[in-house]
């Protein structure tokens, strides 16, 4: 079995001015119910679970991220991160969450003096796969949390708020989905009205 190793150096990094490019992503799963889609008895933020992972030699937790080289695309580097860090594979959304400029501890020397910085792209990934190794298993824990308890324990602030992104956007899509599910059943029930008059001659297509 061949073994997927981590991507590892800064030689193909790619860096915008004095910023170091970063791709990261949200892995998330609805919460489903037996025999359901989903569990519709959850109010909307406990709907989700977010994955998150252990820093090397800390146990504090963040979302996966890393650099962004130049043999690839934002999105790719995001995926590749999920799959590296926390061994998942899903379907990513190619919308960012946003784009956050932060300080990584890698751009401070000693005497805590931070040159340049990160400049970091975040993406929501639902999770169709979790494998069972993964390249940095070793040095990772990975756990499943909901977004309040994911708020309460990630570790960068900038991550708390692509966190409260990624919620606003998911009730977005929510609420965007049961107006077009509302529209759908106005209109049929429209059609079913025309087809009373002469119900022979009268089919719905959708």
């Amino acid at each position: 079995m061949s073994v997927i190793l981590s991507r590892t150096g800064r030689d193909r990094q790619r860096y915008d001015n004095n910023f170091r490019l970063v791709s990261g992503c949200i892995p998330y799963r609805l919460i489903k119910e037996e025999g359901s889609e989903e569990d519709t008895s959850v109010d909307f933020v406990n709907k989700f679970q977010v994955l998150m992972v252990s820093s090397p030699n800390r146990h504090d937790l963040v979302f996966p991220k890393g650099g962004w080289e130049d043999d690839e695309t934002v999105l790719e580097a995001a995926s590749r991160e999920a799959m590296e860090e926390a061994g998942v594979k899903g379907s990513l959304r190619e919308v960012p969450l946003g784009v956050w400029e932060f300080r990584s501890k890698s751009s401070c020397n000693e005497e805590n003096e931070c040159f340049g910085g990160c400049k970091g792209y975040m993406f929501a990934l639902e999770v169709t796969e979790e494998l069972q190794e993964w390249p940095e298993r070793e040095n990772r824990e990975r756990k499943w949390l909901n977004v309040k308890e994911a708020l309460e324990l990630c570790r960068y602030e900038w991550m708390q708020r692509a966190l409260e992104e990624f919620l606003r956007v998911m009730q977005e899509d929510e609420e965007r989905k049961l107006t077009t599910e509302e529209e759908t059943v106005q209109d049929d029930s429209s059609k079913l009205e025309e087809c009373q008059i002469d119900p022979c001659y009268c089919f719905i297509v959708n």
